[in-house]
């Protein structure tokens, strides 16, 4: 394995994470062919397969399974001996690992666009992941300099600091009855159908918590992984959707979906910008973290009191 490449590791542990040689070509910018032989270099460095192939179906092998672990410290170490260079040069350049679960991905881009307008000298990689457990995983094998996120990690020794307020609301398409009332009891929800995000979610923590508050058991017609699909279902008339605020800017400017002012709601959570306690961020990460608890209160403020509170 004397020749084995950090450009191979890198590759190696994109497709592991994604198992897809497709996406993981799209997230690093090469072509498919171009991952994968990367991938078959890599294997024949090691001797052993690294992933099973069946079709579309990819899968790691147990041998990759726990060459996984030791790319990841690699590519880990990298980057903490890439940052304390950094910080000795004094610039703020180099590459921003952030990670964010899927509903921060509605404001993280615009804030992204705003810091690089300031720094234009840092890269930024921005992961997506679908739910916190991802991110969490993210967090721990510190492939992200910080996370997006709303309740911080107990398994991890982590630092949390609150940036802004998430509101979580009830949603219906403009032809539900209940969209007709200015005003909507919670025990009228008792009877309706929910598309509900799937168990283990932030968003979906929330609305358990919100419904056995209030003594209610909600009629669960689906339970989907992306916000946008249960966005389409809510409009079509399939039921109603307990969403972030967030996520929710189009479809209620544009009125294909109503925002139900049911008591008690919106539920408030707060956003949370979360890093390792072990991990010294690099002069980048610093000024983003500088960057998000300066301006994001400000952005999604404004945000939220337009969809909340709109014009007469």
């Amino acid at each position: 394995m004397k020749n084995t490449t950090f450009r191979q590791l890198r590759v190696f542990t994109e497709v592991a994470r994604h198992l897809s040689f497709a996406r993981a070509a799209e997230s690093l910018h090469l072509t498919p062919p171009a991952v994968t032989m990367q991938v078959k270099e890599l294997e024949a460095q090691v001797g052993l397969p690294l992933f099973e192939r069946q079709g579309r179906q990819v899968s790691l092998t147990t041998a990759g399974e726990y060459f996984v672990v030791y790319a990841r410290r690699l590519l880990a170490t990298l980057k903490e001996a890439d940052d304390a260079m950094a910080r000795f040069k004094g610039v703020e350049s180099g590459l921003l690992s952030v990670g964010l679960v899927s509903t921060a991905k509605y404001f993280v881009p615009q804030l992204l666009a705003r810091f690089r307008e300031e720094h234009p000298g840092v890269d930024v990689r921005l992961s997506v992941c679908q739910n916190r457990e991802q991110l969490v995983s993210l967090l721990q094998a510190g492939e992200a300099d910080l996370a997006v996120m709303g309740r911080p990690p107990r398994e991890l020794a982590t630092r949390a600091e609150p940036f802004a307020a998430h509101p979580q609301v009830i949603v219906a398409a403009p032809t539900h009855p209940l969209a007709a009332l200015d005003h909507v009891p919670v025990d009228a929800l008792a009877d309706q159908i929910f598309i509900a995000r799937e168990p283990g979610s932030g968003t979906r923590n929330v609305m358990d918590g919100f419904f056995r508050e209030h003594h209610i058991a909600p009629r669960l017609a689906m339970e989907m992984p992306s916000n946008e699909t249960i966005k389409q279902a809510a409009i079509a008339g399939m039921g109603l959707a307990f969403l972030s605020l967030h996520t929710l800017g189009l479809e209620l400017r544009a009125g294909v979906l109503k925002l139900l002012e049911v008591d008690g709601t919106p539920v408030m959570r707060t956003w949370n910008l979360v890093r390792l306690q072990s991990k010294l961020l690099s002069p980048a990460a610093e000024a983003f973290r500088y960057f998000v608890l300066e301006h994001a209160e400000n952005l999604l403020q404004a945000h939220d009191q337009a969809l909340l509170n709109p014009p007469a």
